[in-house]
């Protein structure tokens, strides 16, 4: 079958370098990947198209790129899964790292989130005879974990990295959680306490990008929202993001729905005058567009019921 695929391209080489659209019609097998696709282009049609790619088994995880505007491993994506109503398939360079050439990106900044997470287990007490023993219910938590292969789909397409590379991330905050959960480790808080800070666990939106693009099922986001129940549990319930999540959580449970009103003076506190007062511009505008919430919050009908799924949830046990 005939498929076009449309690759967005960067040449730093030459004058004035800017990226670009690139159209190429390839003739593909039914069974063929994106990244057979790829290789066919290089080979056959122009060879300076620069990608990188090993083991086209889905375990190295270096064919990472965007297809139709979302990370993907390309040895992974079937073409005729792919393929839209027009027979193009879209293949842009991973986002949020800096574009080398055409599909290659920088991965220095991903590394470097990576390596701000102390890599080894730190286990408290006497030092066993034998080994540190875990059991086989927390390794197989932890095995989805430990499941990453590294490809950096989830920093590609994560929504705050776009905005904020300071942000840790979600490839280094799900590392980090491998630890944190792990019973051998002795040294959770400290990691807590670190991640706890501006630029980590709290700094997530939500937005479940990383755990739809993800290619191994890790579900960073889950390791994040786990991250910020490890950190509340351990003490560390004074920031805005811990606040936030209790507010969040007391306000809905007690209303069945959230007071809108209520959310930001429970999250800054409010004895936090100057944090009230930095806020009151953008509370104006609200009331001048019409977007302020209703002064009166009223409780949904069966409010009594709706809390019922609160105290099951408390009671329910924890991973």
């Amino acid at each position: 079958m005939d498929v076009t695929i449309k690759v967005r391209r960067f040449d730093p080489e030459v004058e004035d370098p800017a990226p670009y659209w690139q159209d190429f019609t390839v003739d593909l097998q039914d069974s063929a990947t994106v990244l057979d696709a790829l290789i066919k282009i290089r080979e056959e049609v122009d060879g300076s198209l620069s990608l990188r790619c090993s083991c086209r088994s889905s375990i190295c995880g270096s064919c990472a790129m965007r297809i139709n505007g979302h990370a993907c491993l390309a040895c992974k994506t079937q073409v005729r899964q792919a393929i839209g109503p027009d027979n193009t398939i879209t293949v842009e360079p991973a986002g949020v790292m800096p574009v080398v050439k055409d599909l290659v990106v920088d991965f220095e900044m991903f590394w470097d989130k990576i390596m701000a997470v102390e890599p080894y287990l730190q286990p408290e007490g006497p030092e066993p005879e034998a080994e540190y023993i875990a059991s086989n219910e927390s390794m197989l938590h932890l095995s989805g974990v430990t499941a990453c292969i590294m490809c950096g789909a989830c920093v590609s397409d994560c929504t705050v990295m776009e905005v904020d590379p300071t942000f840790l991330g979600p490839a280094a905050l799900a590392k980090a959680y491998r630890f944190t959960a792990d019973p051998r480790d002795g040294k959770s808080k400290e990691r807590l306490r670190m991640l706890n800070e501006p630029t980590g666990m709290w700094d997530c939106t939500r937005c479940l990008e990383c755990v739809q693009v993800c290619p191994k099922g890790v579900a960073p986001m889950d390791r994040i929202m786990a991250l910020r129940d490890q950190a509340i549990s351990a003490g560390f319930d004074k920031t805005y993001g811990a606040r936030h999540a209790e507010a969040f959580s007391d306000l809905v449970e007690h209303s069945g729905w959230l007071d809108e009103l209520r959310i930001v003076p429970k999250t800054v506190g409010v004895a936090n005058v100057p944090a009230l007062l930095h806020l009151a511009p953008e509370a104006l505008r609200a009331l001048t567009h019409g977007k302020l919430p209703p002064i009166i919050h009223k409780k949904i009908e069966d409010v009594q019921g709706f809390r019922k799924v609160f105290k099951n949830a408390d009671e329910a046990p924890k991973e």
